[in-house]
């Protein structure tokens, strides 16, 4: 039987150290990716097309909807964002674990489609933070900051609705933490015995 990986949805407030945590975790644990999404914002300084996102117009956007082509798709602030279904599968069946990056419409939408899927939020330490991490960023200007700081109060309202909670107040120890859920979904006992039923049955002849 071959082996089949796990979908992991994994949202954030901006600011809260999602992308970094991430990063690291793909980096130290095999047979993981993170999960390109579309997108109709504008490229930031140091972005590359599609290696950070791939950057698309409205009109082709609207395409890939009508053709049911993405898992996901929410509006985030101004611009829409989806996910490739097709990639997604594609890896899964290769028995690669999958990230979704997304914010909490996304995953909902997810869960809906594939009810095993994983979900993971992460949470600042604090408000004041939060906003003083959107400002070290030095991308927005404080009209811009000011608005993600009032999304974000509406973002994480939405925690209660993910099956793993993660406090990012000190990286190591988050990143700990989110790479732990990771291998302990990997050591249940139903996707060890889907993962090795040919050792199983012989031990058990």
């Amino acid at each position: 039987m071959r082996k089949q990986g796990t979908l992991y949805t994994v949202s954030a407030p901006s600011g809260a150290g999602k992308t970094s945590l991430v990063k690291a975790l793909v980096e130290s644990t095999t047979d993981v990716k993170v999960s390109v999404s579309h997108t109709t914002r504008a490229k930031r300084p140091g972005e590359t097309d599609n290696i950070d996102y791939h950057f698309i117009d409205n009109a082709r956007f609207e395409e890939m909807i009508n053709k049911g082509a993405f898992l996901e798709h929410a509006q985030v602030f101004t611009n829409s964002y989806g996910t490739s279904r097709e990639w997604v599968q594609n890896i899964l069946a290769q028995g690669v674990d999958v990230i979704l990056e997304i914010d909490w419409q996304g995953a909902n939408q997810v869960r809906q489609q594939m009810s095993d899927a994983i979900s993971i939020f992460i949470l600042p330490p604090s408000k004041e933070s939060l906003r003083e991490r959107l400002t070290n960023r030095g991308q927005d200007d404080e009209a811009v900051i000011s608005a993600r700081m009032a999304e974000a109060k509406s973002e994480m309202s939405h925690y209660g609705e993910a099956d793993y909670l993660v406090i990012n107040d000190h990286f190591d120890l988050a990143f700990t933490q989110l790479r732990a859920i990771i291998i302990a979904e990997r050591l249940k006992q139903a996707k060890q015995q889907k993962n090795h039923h040919s050792l199983l049955a012989n031990l058990l002849s």
